[in-house]
């Protein structure tokens, strides 16, 4: 049984199939036209060029008067019969097939061969494109410049939000400044070093006071040269603890030290060398300290004018019982001396190298206590408020034998 339509459809496709042959054909001979014409048309502006053949193709479909009968002649014996004998009628078929297909420019798919956009031209000229090729360069290595800039001042030396800690094995580390923590206030163009001896002044006056810290290390002191040769305080080692024992004892050289000092007229402060592994152990060192002050000032009335410090540190080339302790546990056992102190009446401070009160203890939970640092710098760059400053290890004064620790205090404590 036929199905409904299926002849009509045979004869749609056949018909379809016959305007695509025709439309094809139609495209191929319009393109053999504008092909001669192509080339007639280049044989009349360039005739020098032209053979006998292109003569005659020019002769006989541009009817050129320059052209002899007997040339086009000649040349159309050499030509294809549909170049010369059927040009007019072929012609008149691409223009019947032309009208009866209505073709448009549109149907004729060869068209996608050309580009849709029109290319990009330069203009100007190759100096111009040189220096603007020059210029792009040079804002390249501008912006290079500008990057590196940019860079530098993120770098932790330069944010002012960083300070630089040296360890004892020589190694460095840029820590970030505590905003919580008092910043120091001093303008350190204002210290001056004289013969080992230095000041610091404000509006052409010394406002500083010159120390030495002294211990059984440094033998035999003339305290009275010392107070000569311009020192105004002592700070005496009044005992330590071992640091492999764990035993307390007092300085050899601490009564004989603080009866000369105080002798001499030199305000006197005292340190203990701490190596507590418990807040118990560090009361007791305090309370060490304490008894013996009161027991020396009871026989001979010495007055303590200047702070009682707390150091602790490691030791050098050997291993400190306080090694395996942790920043929290060096911090917790620091203010269990401070406050014993304080609480008996003297002024407590911590001693401490940069690198010790910034990594290995936490100075928010000290920020009660005056501090001593330790940095054997021309300028000291701890960014945090101190109070006195041991500049040196290595001072030379008269009425010590070979070299003393030289401090500046930025506070006269005998007036507090």
């Amino acid at each position: 049984m036929r199905l409904p339509g299926e002849n009509d459809d045979i004869g749609a496709k056949l018909s379809a199939k016959y305007v695509i042959i025709g439309v094809s054909l139609s495209a191929l001979l319009i393109l053999g036209v504008v092909f001669f014409a192509k080339q007639g048309q280049t044989s009349l502006t360039k005739p020098t060029a032209g053979t006998a053949k292109d003569t005659a193709v020019m002769a006989v479909e541009h009817s050129d008067t320059s052209v002899t009968e007997d040339s086009a002649q000649s040349a159309s014996e050499k030509q294809p019969d549909f170049a010369v004998n059927g040009s007019a009628s072929r012609m008149k078929n691409i223009e019947r097939l032309y009208a009866e297909n209505k073709l448009t420019a549109s149907d004729l798919d060869f068209w996608d061969m050309y580009p849709k956009n029109e290319p990009e031209f330069v203009s100007g000229s190759k100096e111009e494109t040189s220096e603007a090729e020059d210029s792009k360069n040079s804002q390249t290595e501008n912006d290079k410049y500008s990057q590196y800039d940019e860079e530098q001042q993120e770098l932790p030396e330069n944010d002012g939000k960083h300070t630089l800690i040296t360890y004892a094995n020589g190694s460095e580390e840029w820590v970030l400044i505590n905003p919580y923590l008092e910043k120091n206030t001093y303008d350190f163009t204002n210290l001056k070093m004289k013969s080992d001896k230095m000041a610091y002044y404000q509006e052409g006056k010394s406002v500083s006071y010159l120390g030495a810290d002294v211990s059984k290390y440094n033998e035999e002191v003339d305290f009275a040269s010392l107070k000569e040769a311009g020192i105004d305080f002592v700070m005496i080692r009044l005992g330590a603890r071992g640091y492999g024992s764990g035993q307390i004892v007092l300085d050899e050289k601490f009564a004989d030290n603080i009866a000369k000092a105080s002798e001499a007229g030199l305000d006197i402060g005292v340190y203990f060398f701490s190596q507590a592994i418990t807040s118990d152990e560090a009361i007791e060192e305090a309370n060490f300290v304490i008894q013996n002050l009161q027991n020396l000032q009871n026989l001979n009335n010495y007055k303590i004018t200047y702070p009682i410090a707390f150091d602790m540190e490691y030791v050098k080339n050997d291993k400190a019982r306080i090694e395996a302790l942790s920043r929290d546990q060096k911090t917790t056992i620091t203010k269990a001396f401070l406050d014993t102190i304080k609480n008996s009446g003297y002024k407590p401070m911590i001693y401490g190298t940069k690198e010790w009160l910034i990594k290995q203890v936490d100075l928010t939970k000290l920020t009660g206590y005056d501090i001593w640092l330790s940095q054997q710098e021309d300028v000291p760059d701890y960014p945090y408020q101190f109070q006195m400053w041991q500049y040196t290890l290595e001072g030379k004064v008269n009425g010590a034998i070979g070299d003393i620790d030289l401090n500046i205090s930025f506070i006269d404590y005998s007036e507090k």
